[in-house]
């Protein structure tokens, strides 16, 4: 091979089909005698369900048969969630696939249709008479603990889902600080929007009691856990395929009762079902993400040393709890809230609270971009306070180079970084000094500019699995592989990981092309199908290359280690005295006494002559349990200008330099960091969920719901240190949460750098032109009428 398949630019292998449309997602299957799901959702936010008339819908044409929440109670067990932490008096309230006696947020399903087809199914719905009696709502997590709230659900009085703590005791670093500066921020709500809608289609077989469901998941064997004990469905009896996944940005981790409900009909019925929801649905029932209100203390010195941070959240989950809901603003924002940063003390306390909207759970990012969003933005309070630089005051906090590994406040151990690098090499890139020069030069004029600075970390590719059992995690954080190799010399790789548009089909490949030394093209990756695949985790946290390719790099070295033995048999000579590079075996000393892997390989399956012991084929599979997370990190810049008229927030520059270890494909990273950036300022400029006082959505579809767009964007500065984490077997760290983490501090900050001369130091997101405009007049106003 010309170059090395690892660090390579090489083309996407999925593209092939992907961006040809032929890609087969969950909505292309077509089954012989496929029936359609409808479901019946509440118009109201909450209401007691008085009675549901079917009678109607079930005389239409084509109609099968209606299920209501009564109907199926017993039958079909309640939605259950996935994470329970440690400590949190975490109240498991009963979440049923359909509502039988309470809606508790718009959309909930009350009833479920089946009909020849998708048409008559959605207008059977339409004729299902449910008579609600409506009852009082509360859509915002600070009105719902205040007394005299509505009440979700008898079992979580005051609607307090959770009330978790974790940290040092801080209370001596307050009381004897030179400064202390407060702030309140609230992280809005955001609506998840992959590509894809989901989808769920089932088939069952009666005579073997087998069921099949394609899902639209990114984690098909955890789909089979829970569905398996929803149905009581033995897990051997059920298989779950994820095909092609258009996108999913954590929206698509959570178990839902609409891929349960399918399930159901289907086995009810013995014919295929499929539910498909449409756009207006997913804005209304698919989780969505975000929504703090964050109360942050920093304490420090004059001179600019942090000495304490103390942090209480109040985080919505909606009606409900979802998969992961609980543990996205407990552990995976509570324990890294000090960031970056060498803070001596730290304290977290988490609410969480119950309100009538749609249920909350992970978010590209999940927790890291809500805790990096607090620090980032309490360290540019704290640099105005003292009156230092922002960057001054991050480069005199950054964790130093020598400290790694590194011991948080809250046990967690940061693996290796060089936080200092690419904070020099971002600022290199921006020449900060003569932006400075150039920002107080056109203030003179009127026109104003900012520079924001994000020098984040974050925790991903979760692991060990002790430590899952720890913080609450029903489940395990290891990842299973094999490699099989053909005895034509092709090779098959199954990962439990599930892919769904990050590119790891192809990332996968070089892991092993580059281990086996074969071409890329006799590499097939095969993820997303519980029949074929070991059990395995799935994809979320930034996990999927640090554990899953962690353990398709054990694999393949248990497939080489055996091919060794094979290799020196044929050569004639002792095991440690054959060496193996670039698809070839030879003798220590001797290059031209070789035999290639696929001589090998043949050998293996022909067994005319194995040396003794060693069992005829040539595969190995892994199960690889991380020993830590690895802690990617970065400094993110952005720089915008803002209109004094209008109040358009334009970016002019974003700087990225990023370090997520040894990087494996230079332009699949690139990409990611690009989408991250994109969702991570669309949450500081543009997106947010909004509900009126009677919890109705208000931002029900993208005419009301914004998004960035590509010409927003400015051609985005990319560099990258490199900086391997020692603990797993490639040294990689993640990199598909970065950017969203990043970015909207980063843009915020430079916002209200810009928003300066007018004393403006906080606007909650998005910062759209009638906000910004308006604080821009009010400032004006109170200040006579200019700017300073």
């Amino acid at each position: 091979m010309s170059e090395r398949p690892f660090g390579s630019r090489m083309v996407r292998k999925e593209d092939a089909r992907l961006v040809t449309g032929r890609g087969r997602y969950t909505d292309d299957v077509q089954l012989p005698g496929m029936l359609y799901a409808a479901i019946v959702r509440s118009p109201y936010a909450h209401a007691r369900i008085k009675s549901v008339d079917v009678s109607a819908a079930q005389t239409l044409p084509g109609v099968i048969k209606v299920y209501t929440g009564q109907s199926i109670k017993g039958q079909v067990a309640p939605i259950p969630t996935a994470w329970i932490p440690p400590d949190s008096g975490l109240k498991m309230v009963e979440h049923p696939a359909l509502a039988y006696d309470r809606v508790r947020y718009v959309g909930d399903g009350v009833a479920l249709v089946v009909a020849e087809s998708r048409a008559q199914a959605e207008d059977a719905a339409e004729a299902i008479q449910v008579d609600y009696e409506p009852l009082p709502a509360v859509h915002d997590q600070m009105e719902a603990l205040a007394d005299g709230a509505p009440q979700l659900h008898q079992d979580a009085p005051g609607n307090v889902a959770l009330h978790w703590q974790v940290g040092t005791p801080v209370d001596d670093a307050f009381q004897s600080a030179e400064v202390v500066v407060k702030r309140s921020f609230r992280q809005q709500r955001l609506i998840p929007n992959p590509m894809e809608p989901r989808s769920a289609v089932a088939q069952y077989n009666p005579s073997t009691g087998e069921m099949t469901l394609w899902s639209t998941t990114q984690n098909p064997h955890i789909h089979r856990v829970l569905v398996s004990g929803i149905l009581g469905i033995p897990e051997h009896k059920l298989r779950i395929l994820a095909t092609d996944v258009g996108g999913g940005f954590g929206s698509k981790i959570a178990c839902y009762a609409d891929e349960v409900l399918t399930a159901f009909a289907a086995r009810d019925l013995g014919r295929p079902v499929k539910w498909t929801e449409s756009r207006s649905e997913h804005f209304l029932i698919t989780s969505h993400g975000r929504d703090h209100v964050d109360q942050v203390e920093l304490a420090g010195t004059r001179d600019g040393r942090v000495t304490a941070i103390r942090v209480r959240a109040y985080a919505n989950m909606g009606a409900y709890l979802s998969t992961a809901g609980p543990g996205v603003p407990t552990i995976l924002f509570g324990l890294i809230v000090n960031g970056a940063y060498d803070i001596p003390k730290a304290s977290a306390e988490v609410y969480g609270v119950f309100t009538n909207t749609t249920p909350v759970d992970a978010y590209r990012g999940a927790g890291r971009p809500e805790a990096t969003y607090l620090v980032e933005r309490i360290m540019d309070a704290y640099a105005r306070e003292i009156g230092q630089d922002p960057v001054e005051v991050r480069r005199k906090n950054l964790i130093k180079k020598e400290q790694f590994p590194y011991n948080n406040p809250f046990g967690l151990t940061y693996d290796s970084g060089d936080y200092h690098q690419a904070l020099d090499r971002a600022l290199g890139m921006l020449d900060y000094g003569a932006f400075r020069k150039e920002q107080e030069a056109l203030r003179q004029q009127g026109k104003y500019i900012g520079v924001g600075f994000s020098t984040y970390v974050e925790m991903c590719g979760l692991g060990p699995s002790q430590v899952a059992g720890a913080v609450g995690f029903q489940g395990g954080l290891w990842e299973s592989a094999m490699v099989r190799v053909h005895p034509g010399g092709k090779v098959t790789v199954f990962t439990g990981a599930s892919p769904h548009g990050q590119g790891e089909e192809t990332t996968f490949a070089q892991i092993v092309a580059d281990r086996l030394g074969l071409p890329m093209a006799d590499i097939e990756v095969v993820h997303g199908d519980t029949d074929r695949i070991a059990m395995g985790w799935g994809t979320y946290g930034s996990r999927t290359t640090a554990v899953g390719g962690g353990a398709l790099a054990l694999a393949a070295d248990r497939v080489i280690a055996k091919a060794k033995t094979i290799a020196a048999h044929m050569l004639e000579v002792p095991v440690e005295a054959v060496e193996f590079g670039q698809g070839q075996f030879h003798a220590e000393g001797n290059p031209d006494r070789s035999v290639t892997l696929q001589e090998v390989t043949l050998q293996a399956y022909l067994a005319w002559n194995l040396p003794p012991g060693v069992e005829p084929g040539l595969e190995a599979s892994a199960f690889y349990d991380p020993t830590n997370f690895t802690y990617p990190f970065g400094t993110h810049i952005a720089v915008v200008s803002v209109d004094a008229e209008t109040g358009e927030v334009k970016l002019l520059r974003y700087i990225a330099v990023d370090d997520c270890g040894p990087v494996i494909n230079p332009m699949i990273v690139e990409g990611q960091i690009h989408g991250g950036i994109a969702q991570g300022v669309g949450q500081a400029l543009y997106e947010g969920a909004r509900y009126d006082e009677d919890g109705q959505l208000l931002t029900g579809s993208f005419l009301d719901y914004a998004m960035p767009k590509a010409r927003f964007f400015p051609p985005i500065e990319l560099d990258h240190t490199v900086t391997p984490s020692p603990h797993n077997p490639l040294g990689v760290k993640g990199v598909g949460e970065t950017g969203t983490i990043a970015s909207t501090p980063a843009v915020v900050n430079a916002v209200m750098d810009a928003l300066a001369p007018f004393d403006i130091v906080d606007l909650d997101m998005p910062l759209t032109p009638p906000k910004v405009w308006q604080a821009m007049q009010s400032a004006m106003a109170a200040k006579g009428g200019r700017a300073s």
